[in-house]
């Protein structure tokens, strides 16, 4: 499984739920199942490689009772997907088995160890219909459990349900009585089926008047060759944009999300040479209390629409916090009646309209509590990009990402290089940085971001006289 631990053996762990049953997916777990069928069978791109230390001397008894618990507590562990007539279901076993590997890390130390099994476990994809969505092993070094490597489906967590597990896997450890889990998937495709139906109803239409007017695409212009795999990640650690970040959301009363998102907003606008742009943001959904403990995936996403026509950085990234928090408040709805939407609305404008711009912020506290403290102009010298990852097919154009690094801001941005190459992405990555530093010493206009921020415009034909 890799390369410095060594399987011992596999332990069935055998867990019994307080209930079982089936229903329809919840709207978050028709998101991803969408997303999922739509890859290339036994693709495993949706697949979540983690791992937990193991805190304390436990003993090994001690580690699989806390595995064992998880998976009792939170039903999404011991769900199972299938495709009927009447649409996708969820079941969820009441009792069953979990197989569970104990490796030696060797000579590697015991979290490398668990990263790497992580990633070895995650790399083939779920049965959604045969196994529970959730792999493990435990790690051991000198006899003793020292960290655990999950994959987990996205079907069945997603960041913030992450967040749930690593707490009560603390606790668990520890011994600690934890009161039952409130809400569950079940309970939210109950609600989502009934008196949360409006909800949806009113994001539908909020969409419906965005879409109407939305620009048909971002990527109007000629393709290229494209890399293999297609589809590339790099990535950058900049503590200086995210000193700078923190300084520009103070200073403009707004979030750090809502500067970077409105940077990489305004970046792509400096590229292509659309003043409206629209993307998608990967919305958490997370408000209600009921939500917000329960270990699911309710991640969908939010219409993200900015006019960067006229004006600064500053009135756009107030204008994107704005953009942003609409965004956040009609990201909840069924995904079917939102694929008839999009649908009804691309033969009445003759296409459809291309929403392949995304931005996502991962981080668990929207802030980076460990940044060093300095002028982020001198900062920018510690900045440093990289590869992160390739895939053959992934259903975006231009995909950013803010990671979950505490002591600098780690942005990734995944390109399709049959439009952006490779180098245009990390291009865009140092604009965004520079966008963010420069702001801090003055206002930077929208039609100077490109020549200010490097940003190479793309080269479109010229339309034909009329004859």
């Amino acid at each position: 499984m890799t390369a410095g631990a060594v399987p011992e053996r596999t332990v069935p762990l055998e867990f019994a739920g307080a209930r079982g049953g089936r229903a329809p997916l919840a709207w978050g777990q028709r998101a991803f199942w969408r997303l999922i069928r739509w890859l290339d069978e036994g693709d495993p791109y949706y697949n979540l490689p983690w791992s937990l230390p193991v805190y304390g001397r436990r003993d090994l008894d001690t580690v699989l009772g806390a595995l064992r618990t998880l998976v009792e507590r939170h039903e999404s562990l011991r769900t199972t997907w299938t495709e009927t007539p009447e649409g996708p279901v969820q079941q969820v076993m009441r009792e069953g088995v979990l197989t569970v590997g104990v490796l030696d890390a060797g000579e590697a130390k015991p979290l490398a160890a668990a990263r790497e099994a992580a990633a070895g476990l995650a790399a083939t994809a779920f049965d959604h219909a045969a196994e529970p969505p959730i792999r493990c092993a435990v790690v051991t070094a000198g006899g003793r459990p020292r960290a655990v490597a999950f994959a987990l489906s996205h079907l069945a967590v997603d960041a913030w349900a992450l967040e749930i597990l690593a707490t009560e896997w603390r606790a668990l450890l520890a011994g600690e009585e934890l009161p039952a889990p409130a809400w569950q998937p079940l309970d939210q495709a109950a609600l989502e089926q009934g008196a949360g139906a409006a909800r949806g109803e009113r994001a539908l239409r909020h969409w419906r008047a965005e879409l109407e007017r939305a620009p048909m695409t971002l990527f109007d212009f000629p393709g290229r060759t494209p890399e293999e795999p297609r589809f590339v990640k790099v990535g950058m650690e900049s503590a200086a944009a995210g000193v700078a970040a923190r300084t520009l959301a103070a200073r403009w009363s707004v979030s750090t999300s809502s500067v970077l998102t409105s940077g990489c907003a305004a970046v792509l606008a400096a590229l292509t040479g659309h003043r409206r742009v629209a993307m998608q943001l990967i919305v958490a959904n997370r408000h209600d209390p009921r939500t917000a403990g329960m270990v699911g995936t309710a991640v969908q996403d939010g219409l993200f629409t900015l006019d960067l026509s006229a004006g600064t950085f500053a009135d756009a990234a107030r204008a994107g916090h704005r953009q942003a928090l609409t965004a956040y408040r009609y990201a909840h709805y069924d995904p079917a009646a939102m694929a008839a939407l999009r649908e009804e609305i691309g033969r009445a404008r003759g296409g459809a309209v291309d929403l392949s711009g995304y931005f996502n912020d991962t981080r668990p506290t929207g802030d980076w509590p460990g940044l060093p403290p300095g002028d982020p102009a001198e900062l920018t010298g510690r900045t440093r990009t990289f590869p992160v990852g390739a895939w053959p097919m992934v259903d975006a154009t231009a995909f950013f990402a803010a990671g979950p690094a505490a002591h600098t801001c780690r942005l990734d941005l995944l390109v399709d290089t049959a439009l952006l190459s490779r180098d245009t992405a990390y291009e865009l990555l140092h604009a965004v940085e520079t966008l963010l530093v420069r702001s801090v010493t003055g206002d930077v206009p929208l039609d100077g971001i490109a020549e200010l921020c490097g940003v190479t415009p793309v080269d479109r034909p010229v339309p034909e006289a009329a004859p």
